[in-house]
């Protein structure tokens, strides 16, 4: 674990700020952050030192936030919803950003934030290196591994999620009998799920995998118990999810609920698919 003395976390929504934060707590950092109106919890105030709350785009405040609370190393931790992202109102250091960028991509635009937090000073961190426990373990994590035509399905849609996410479109899709049902979008993994289930009552398979090219220290491809539960209510039979770079929070409750509706769930590599990376 990095021997930090002061660490910030760029905080998103949901558990993992807060997962980072009293993982760097307990190893004897301070703790600063920044959360976002709209996606992250304000309570995340009551377990860091510092704490502000900004708007999606102020950059150069987030910046100086994180210098002015002497901050050695930052964190990315959380999600941030992609659709409300897109009416952002980017401060001048953004608009910058974002005018000399070509591609409007995830990947392109978190790409060249990194790059102006490193060009300040401030280095940017993996955040499993605080919860290593929540990388995706390799291998079927249910009782009940895939079926043929589930695996079947995960070899087809394996290679056209890495095409997908090579064109920075997204991480995940879903496929049925060597049919793409749904691509992941802005909107994100559950809501193509559910469209999924709407084109096919029962039986979708999900394969979600880490996009080439992508920096790990940031957007790595996540699930947890939400993604288990949106899969029951679209009639899903299998989630695949590439282990090793991607993050499974709530993984016992999660495999619960999935052996509870037959769901399989299985973390891929090249070498559990029997194909070419």
């Amino acid at each position: 674990m990095p021997m930090t003395k002061t660490l910030g976390i760029i905080a998103g929504g949901r558990q993992f700020p807060f997962m980072v934060a009293q993982r760097a707590r307990e190893a004897g950092m301070r703790v600063v952050a920044v959360g976002f109106s709209g996606n992250t919890d304000p309570a995340l105030a009551e377990v860091v030192d510092v704490f502000e709350m900004l708007h999606l785009g102020q950059l150069s405040r987030c910046i100086k936030f994180m210098k002015a609370n002497a901050a050695d190393s930052v964190i990315f931790a959380g999600a941030i919803n992609k659709p409300k992202a897109m009416d952002i109102r980017p401060d001048l250091l953004v608009a910058k950003l974002l005018f000399k960028l070509k591609d409007k991509g995830d990947n392109a635009i978190l790409s060249r934030v990194l790059d102006e937090f490193e060009s300040q000073g401030l280095n940017v961190g993996d955040p499993l290196e605080f919860v290593p426990g929540l990388a995706t373990p390799q291998g079927p994590l249910t009782a009940k591994s895939p079926s043929k035509a589930d695996f079947d399905d995960l070899r087809f849609a394996w290679p056209r999620a890495k095409a997908i996410g090579e064109l920075d479109i997204g991480q995940a899709l879903l496929v049925k009998a060597g049919i793409v049902l749904a691509v992941e979008g802005p909107e994100g993994t559950d809501a193509a799920i559910r469209r999924a289930g709407e084109l096919s009552s029962k039986g979708c398979v999900l394969c979600k995998v880490y996009k080439p090219g992508q920096d790990m220290r940031i957007d790595r491809p996540a699930m947890g118990l939400n993604t288990v539960r949106t899969m029951i209510e679209a009639g899903g039979t299998c989630i695949g999810i590439e282990a090793g770079r991607s993050i499974f929070f709530e993984q016992a409750e999660a495999l619960a609920l999935a052996e509870q509706h037959g769901i399989s769930i299985i973390g891929l590599s090249p070498e559990i698919l029997g194909i070419q990376s």
